[in-house]
């Protein structure tokens, strides 16, 4: 009966992996990931404002009622984020932390007997954990891989990877995290969660998804990308908030690391929706403290509370922590290098030939990293348990089954430890709150420290980057507590102090690791404070991160500007480059040939030119009674797609309509433009036109947007950078010298009148508020004041 089973179980085992495709079918199966490499697969998000008829006329209609009710659904929004990423973290820790318990009780207990038995059994669930997570994203949702934050960094500066914010990925990114991190990979759940957050904001902005029927109409209110853009940052904050129960860090994590865009309004929501996380993550654990989540007990969400730890130090320990501080730099930098070489070659070619070799690829890191996190602790010699005060908290050895501090493991006195299995064999929460825990003197061995440092360094390098999702904060806080624990014992023995703590100074190499890999600064600086709830180390934490973060500047980039630009996502960065200081706009389009609409067009002709270019963005000519050029806009080629694919604006005439005789039909609502997230949109091919269809014309006056950004030809590239990177813009059109001035603009004529609505500063993206003209404002005209263009500046090549 057993044998039966079991050869059914081998079956069945086969037919799955019959069923993965091979290395011929690769490039085909491989989804996003392999596509991700060539930037022709990205393109820039339409953050700026097309003010055509359409959405004039959709304004117009509008009152004050729906800018309140309009302001109203963003904050809602921002709850119901709140609520969704709260609810999804506890899910994964719960998940992660259960799986681990349920693992190290049964190990344990197995291991009582018979030590080989456990390896065995601990191998294999760490495999089937492993294996669950990467067949998940292999053959569901590729866009899981990884932790996210460089394609969700990317969104936010304009740049649009399809697939990565999909009902699928978020799927993927859930039941991945729980797989990848519950088999004890060298990888964090953390990353992963931000991404997480972003997905779930990103389908609460467009109503759910309606490939699986999960959508709701009353949902569908944002269909701009600047409104989903504030949707998804909010999404990002939340995740950090819920991954640290830190709600301030995650507010300034999102300030600062992945957002290009910010504003004071989208900060108040932000912190609202941080503070929902908290609210829901604090309600889950006092759930938890009654035991009805398993073995969720004290670990799951990260607090590492050293408050009871080194309350003062001195001048003489300034020098060790900023040497904590060149170290965390060197390592970081070295950290960053080496992903990037690996991250390469494995694109390049390991993954290229295709999902069973990913498969087989991250079966072989589990296969290692549970034999050396299993196999190590073997090697190492017991220690005797500490002499434990009578009012202390500390359990020497912990009882079988259990997994904490001072883990009992092949020891051959009851009233020893293991040292080294006290880190490598348990969960990273765990091992950091060892790593960091006060009143813990001698308790590593330097030898134990160095091996655990040099193997778990590896095998985060060779880690990061498989197909399965993963963060970079735990294992960095776990190297770099390591070193700092070191730097401490060294510190303790030195200076003979007793007030001096090694955790304190492990706390500090775990900042300073994260500095000098990620390259942040305040944001992880009040992560850690919030994390450790201990506020009097903030000077000490923040002398760490600024000496990493200077050391890793001197040799790369930042751990997720390096990934980002591996994955090709065209990111523009703070500051232009020196050179561009040197150029000027003209220079930078030299070699670009304006593609150009007439007004009215023949549909022929838009398929002709859609079909042999590849911009995203085309001006729109048209000529005056004196046959002079002027530009009069800019259309995009995803209006161009919904008014082949709707046929309803073609016409027999070659002439225009006339705008001032009002007699511009306005067919399409605003929203009808609006290109679903994360999506290719409408493709060309799949736009049926007849031969008769071909012979019409469109007239593209009320579609275009008739006030793009212009900028003059000798204007410098660095003044064009910081332009296009701080509006969010798409394209920039480059013109000749302006031959006259009709007006001039000051700081007062901007000035918001008491008597105006104040709220339509809260909807400059969905809302026109009736303004009053100063008589001194810049006089308007109806026809573009530049004659043809000299160039078109564009994000991106498509």
């Amino acid at each position: 009966m057993l044998a039966n089973h079991f050869q059914n179980g081998i079956e069945t085992a086969k037919l799955v992996w019959s069923r993965l495709p091979n290395s011929e079918d690769a490039e085909e199966q491989d989804g996003v990931v392999s596509r991700l490499s060539d930037a022709s697969n990205v393109e820039s998000l339409d953050y700026e404002v097309i003010e055509n008829y359409a959405y004039r006329e959709e304004q117009a209609q509008r009152g004050r009622l729906y800018v309140g009710y309009h302001v109203a659904v963003k904050w809602f929004f921002a709850l119901l984020i709140g609520i969704g990423t709260g609810s999804a973290a506890v899910f994964i820790n719960l998940a992660v932390e259960n799986f681990a318990g349920w693992k190290f009780a049964v190990t344990f207990s197995i291991i009582q007997s018979s030590y080989f038995a456990g390896f065995v059994v601990y191998i294999l669930i760490n495999l089937a954990l492993v294996f669950s997570s990467v067949f998940i994203v292999t053959q569901f949702a590729p866009a899981a891989a990884g932790s996210g934050i460089p394609e969700i960094k990317g969104y936010l500066n304009g740049i649009d990877t399809h697939g990565i914010l999909l009902f699928r990925t978020l799927i993927g990114k859930i039941f991945g995290s729980i797989g990848s991190v519950g088999g004890g990979l060298a990888l964090g759940k953390e990353g992963p969660l931000v991404h997480t957050g972003a997905c779930i904001a990103s389908l609460l902005g467009q109503g759910g998804t309606t490939k699986y029927h999960l959508n709701s109409r009353w949902l569908q209110v944002f269909k701009s990308d600047r409104d989903r853009r504030d949707l998804v940052t909010c999404g990002c904050a939340a995740g950090v908030a819920a991954a640290f129960r830190a709600p301030v860090g995650g507010v300034l994590f999102a300030l600062e690391e992945v957002t290009s865009w910010w504003r004071s309004q989208l900060m108040w929501r932000v912190f609202f929706t941080s503070a929902v996380v908290a609210v829901v993550v604090r309600s889950a654990m006092g759930w938890c403290k009654s035991g009805k989540c398993g073995h969720f007990g004290s670990g799951g969400f990260i607090i590492w509370d050293i408050s009871g730890g080194q309350d003062d130090y001195s001048f003489e320990e300034l020098l060790p922590m900023a040497v904590i501080g060149v170290i965390g730099g060197l390592l970081g930098a070295l950290f960053n290098q080496l992903t990037l070489y690996i991250t390469y070659w494995r694109r390049k070619y390991l993954h290229k030939m295709g999902n069973r070799v990913k498969i087989i690829e991250i079966c072989l890191i589990s296969l290692i990293t549970s034999s050396i996190s299993f196999g190590l602790p073997l090697l190492r010699k017991c220690s005797p348990c500490p002499e434990s005060e009578a009012n202390s908290s500390i359990e020497c050895p912990r009882p079988p089954g259990m997994y904490g501090n001072y883990v009992n493991f092949y020891c051959k006195k009851e009233n020893e430890y293991n040292d080294l299995a006290t880190i490598f064999f348990n969960t990273q929460d765990d091992a950091i709150r060892n790593l960091f825990s006060a009143k813990t003197f001698h308790e590593y061995s330097a030898q134990s420290l160095l091996t655990f440092l040099v193997m778990f360094y590896t095998l985060a390098v060779v880690t990061f980057g498989t197909a399965v999702p993963a963060g970079q904060f735990i294992p960095g806080i776990m190297i770099g507590s390591t070193y700092g624990r070191l730097v401490g014992m060294f510190v303790v023995n030195f200076y003979k102090k007793l007030n001096i703590e090694e955790g304190t100074y492990a706390l500090l190499g775990a900042a300073s690791f994260l500095g000098g890999s990620m390259r942040m600064t305040v944001s992880l600086c009040v992560i850690m404070v919030e994390i450790t709830n201990n506020l009097k180390l903030l000077p000490l934490i923040m002398l760490v991160l600024l000496v990493s973060k200077a050391v890793g500047d001197a040799f790369n980039e930042g751990l997720y500007e390096v990934q980002a630009r591996l994955r090709g996502v065209p990111l523009l960065e703070s500051r232009p480059k020196y050179y561009m200081r040197k150029m000027t706009a003209k220079e930078a389009c030299r070699n670009q040939k304006v593609v150009s609409f007439p007004r009215v067009v023949k549909v022929a002709d838009i398929v002709s030119i859609l079909q042999s270019s590849k911009h995203n963005g085309f001006p729109v000519v048209d000529h005056t009674k004196n046959g002079e050029a002027l530009v009069i806009g800019l259309i995009l080629r995803s209006h161009l797609l919904v008014l082949l694919q709707s046929k309803v604006d073609f016409q027999h005439s070659p002439l225009p309509h006339d705008p001032k005789g009002g007699s511009v039909p306005i067919i399409h609502n605003f929203s009808d433009f609006a290109k679903p997230v994360s999506s290719k949109g409408i493709s060309l091919d799949k736009i049926h036109l007849s031969q008769d269809d071909l012979e019409m014309y469109i007239d593209l006056a009320p579609f275009l947007n008739p006030s793009p950004y212009v900028v003059p030809e000798d204007m410098s590239l660095a003044k064009v950078y910081n332009l296009f990177r701080q509006l969010g813009l798409r394209h920039i059109f480059v013109v000749p010298r302006a031959s006259r001035v009709i007006g001039l603009i000051t700081r007062k004529d901007l000035l918001v009148e008491e008597n105006e609505d104040l709220a339509t500063v809260e909807l400059q993206s969905t809302s026109v508020s009736s303004r009053r003209h100063d008589k001194r404002a810049v006089g308007r005209s109806t026809e573009a004041e530049h004659p043809l263009l000299d160039g078109l500046l564009v994000e991106n090549p498509l």
